[in-house]
């Protein structure tokens, strides 16, 4: 059985302090491959240093509640495209990117040019996008809808229920799953975890973001991506081996990763 963790912040703390023993007990836990997301662009260099690691992928983008501090828009995109260019590594998706209304983020009339201009970036290098969205799930699929097609990528941490799940997947989008999906009083995500089609969903972590059942975010690992495999395959009453084989099939489809 091989896993992808297809979110976790590898270069936040306190994953930063030991990442040779996170990645080796990833691959105990047959976790082989993690995306690493890059959250602001102070966050480039060190996402794109951890790396230079086997089977570890770089993304990189500015996260919406980060927006107030990038340059001109025109500015973010030139410097976006040449660090993905002057990389060492192949950059596999443009993120975490998205837009928020619930966290104490900046207004939205400074978010969303910061969003449109990277997912225009996203079409121009043919890159998925890594989306983070809280609360103005309209302002972000509007966009990607009028780039008619050209937009792939996947919502992570998705966490409602099945009428927001066919937004998305109307969209085109894929479904990150994580955390949510092994508490099974969180009845939205129960539900829609249920009817979202099997080619659209690949796992998470986002740690140290989000804990799974009786783990705290900040112990959360990317080997607790089997935690989320066997959670998932409970609630759509599937065997392990066919959500293991489907969602490592899907990440490497979507983010262009080597074949595991």
């Amino acid at each position: 059985m091989f896993l992808i963790d297809t979110h976790c912040h590898l270069t936040t703390a306190p994953l930063n302090t030991d990442i040779t023993s996170v990645i080796t007990r990833a691959r105990e836990n047959s976790v082989n491959t993690i995306i690493v997301p890059a959250y602001n662009q102070e966050d480039w260099p060190k996402v794109l240093n951890v790396s230079q690691r086997s089977n570890i992928h770089p993304a990189l983008g500015l996260h919406p509640w980060e927006a107030h501090h990038s340059p001109s828009v025109e500015t973010l995109k030139i410097q976006l495209a040449q660090a993905i260019a002057d990389s060492d590594t192949k950059v596999v998706a443009i993120g975490e990117i998205g837009l928020d209304t619930k966290v104490d983020s900046p207004p939205l009339e400074i978010q969303i040019p910061v969003f449109n201009a990277q997912i225009e970036l996203a079409a121009d290098l043919d890159l998925p996008i890594i989306l983070h969205c809280r609360g103005a799930f309209s302002e972000l699929l509007d966009p990607i809808k009028r780039h008619d097609g050209k937009i792939r990528g996947v919502i992570h941490a998705f966490s409602r229920g099945p009428e927001l799940a066919h937004r998305f997947h109307s969209a085109g989008l894929h479904f990150g799953l994580g955390g949510a999906v092994t508490r099974f009083n969180a009845r939205k995500i129960v539900r829609g975890a249920r009817v979202i089609p099997l080619n659209r969903i690949v796992l998470e972590t986002d740690a140290p973001s989000i804990g799974v059942a009786g783990v705290r975010p900040e112990d959360t690992e990317p080997r607790h991506v089997a935690d989320v495999a066997r959670a998932l395959a409970e609630l759509r009453g599937e065997d392990l081996s066919l959500i293991a084989e489907a969602t490592t099939e899907n990440a490497i489809r979507l983010f262009n990763l080597p074949a595991q």
